[in-house]
């Protein structure tokens, strides 16, 4: 879930010399791959309630709360979040509250995490303090 936003300013424009009028037609935009660059983590703030499923090519950052699945590169589940569903992604790291199943390759409980449910992994850190309420078995891959 990514917002982007552009503004245009005079410099984006091409002119005609010979013209005083307003610029014709856009200038040539940055290319394709330009705009694959790594833009940091989509965020669902503290003020954010979520319902539905959550997707996305890259990093997800949750503050707020989330009733649905959420799959991203890395998701992390800050301290305040509460996640109701499946969380699947390369790395999961949680903070806050799940009552669901985290599928990861690398799955992170810290000591303020609160974990109902299973986890399937291939690696799995439980800090002291964390609470975790369910089975965790790992995922072996496919030959």
């Amino acid at each position: 879930m990514n917002v982007l936003a552009r503004i245009s300013k005079a410099s984006d424009y091409a002119t005609d010399p010979a013209s005083d009028q307003q610029p014709a037609r856009p200038a040539e935009q940055p290319s394709a791959k330009a705009s694959r660059a790594y833009a940091g983590p989509s965020i669902i703030s503290a003020a954010l309630t979520v319902t539905g499923r959550l997707e996305s090519a890259g990093d997800i950052q949750i503050d707020g709360k989330v009733e649905g699945d959420v799959r991203g590169q890395t998701v992390r589940i800050g301290d305040g979040a509460t996640v109701k569903g499946t969380i699947m992604g390369a790395l999961v790291e949680l903070a806050g509250t799940i009552e669901g199943k985290i599928e990861a390759e690398s799955v992170v409980l810290a000591k303020t995490a609160r974990m109902s449910g299973d986890i399937v992994h291939r690696s799995l850190r439980i800090d002291a303090g964390a609470h975790f309420d369910g089975n965790s078995r790992p995922h072996h891959a496919k030959s």
